[in-house]
């Protein structure tokens, strides 16, 4: 019974979260650092940082696998599933209602104001490019690094290749990248076993490999839609914005989502709070045929999310050694790096490539990252006053 009074506890204040926090995954990890070490205090600001090192090291989306750390440490494992439920499920219901109406006014995708969303989507990434070039290569090395990885994402585009990069980014920063000297820490105490983070683990490899073949084999579209999912949530490192790229290889060659609802939902995904691994959802329930609706939103919902909770209960016992090991952090710096690179190729393509076509488009993309990266500007702003102003173009020039 306490425990279930703690889930809930844990439940309504992450709901409370996800209601509010615009922003992306910093500003994310910046609200739940206001709320959980200086508000209600259930960890110190070492435990804290290392929670937040954990979740940068694995692929997924960061602040959600914080999040989900924070509700394991505060009431087990209900305690996790309750932290991703209440800072997930405003999003996802607010894009799968948003899929919904592109999938009954269809001519909305070529409305001014859907135009509008898909240029805010150049200024978020190109903030994203910015903002993570500058903090995660600050040397020539990772700048190198990050800029090679872009030239072969974009030479040999295709999901492998992204893995393979990443993986090559990992590789060359073992060897490359200099790693600071360990400092004191406070332990990360979880109420999960060794034992139990194993098994934690071994599921999330054993779906990772066996789903394609199960999915090729049985034909269901369920499955293959699960199995595309879980995969991108599976190899993404960096956050919400890496997903792009990995997300589109799944399902728009397939001609499952098309390229203009693609990006519209992605533009649109920046106006909700909480994580942006919700495009998921938006996805699901706009792709052609008949899997869709809130069937295909809430299969790709789950399948998008479960890779960070499994890898994050599962690597949480072992994260004290880990952590300490200097080899690890070095790799850390080049994964992240590279993440770089392939975050700087999406910019490019698909987002530029499909999306600014004339100096109108150019100039509201130019003004709204000057609106996210000089004036701070809150992103539901910068994506309702584009949107409202690409609308007022098209207008002006039927």
């Amino acid at each position: 019974m306490t425990q279930a009074r703690s889930a809930l506890e844990v439940f309504l204040v992450f709901l409370k979260l996800g209601l509010t926090s615009f922003g992306g995954p910093i500003a994310h990890l910046g609200y739940f650092r206001e709320e959980f070490v200086k508000r209600r205090q259930w960890l110190g600001e070492k435990a804290y940082a290392e929670l937040v090192a954990l979740c940068q090291f694995l692929p997924g989306p960061a602040s959600s696998q914080v999040g989900i750390a924070l509700g394991i440490r505060r009431a087990g494992l209900p305690g996790a599933l309750a932290a991703w439920t209440g800072f997930t499920m405003p999003s996802a219901l607010v894009l799968i209602a948003f899929a919904y109406g592109m999938a009954h006014y269809p001519d909305a995708a070529a409305s001014g104001w859907v135009h509008g969303l898909k240029v805010v989507a150049v200024a978020v990434v190109a903030q994203a490019v910015w903002g993570m070039g500058n903090a995660l290569c600050p040397d020539r090395p990772r700048a190198t690094l990050a800029i090679a990885a872009a030239i072969f994402t974009l030479a040999w585009p295709g999901a492998l290749v992204q893995v393979l990069v990443i993986a090559g980014g990992g590789l060359v920063g073992w060897r490359v990248v200099p790693t600071p000297s360990d400092g004191a820490h406070e332990p990360l105490e979880v109420p999960v076993s060794k034992r139990a983070g194993l098994a934690f683990l071994a599921l999330f490899f054993g779906l990772l490999v066996f789903l394609p073949g199960l999915a090729a084999a049985d034909g269901s579209r369920a499955l293959k839609l699960f199995d595309a999912f879980y995969r991108a949530g599976s190899l993404v490192f960096g956050g919400g914005h890496v997903v792009l790229p990995l997300l589109r290889a799944e399902v728009v060659p397939p001609g499952w989502v098309s390229d203009v609802d693609f990006l519209a939902g992605y533009g649109a995904a920046q106006a909700v709070p909480g994580p942006l691994f919700t495009f998921g959802a938006y996805l699901g329930a706009v792709m052609n045929g008949d899997l869709r609706g809130w069937a295909g939103g809430l299969i790709g919902l789950a399948a998008i999310f479960l890779p960070a909770f499994l890898l994050v209960v599962g690597a949480l016992p072992f994260w004290e050694e880990l952590r300490r090991r200097k080899a690890a952090a070095a790799a850390l710096g080049g994964v992240n790096a590279a993440v770089v690179g392939i975050l700087l190729a999406a910019l490019y393509d698909p987002i530029w490539t499909t999306t600014i076509r004339s100096h109108s488009d150019f100039i509201l993309a130019i003004g709204g990252f000057g609106a996210l990266v000089l004036w701070k500007a809150p992103p539901v702003y910068v994506v309702g006053a584009t949107a409202a102003a690409a609308a007022g173009l098209a207008l002006a020039l039927i």
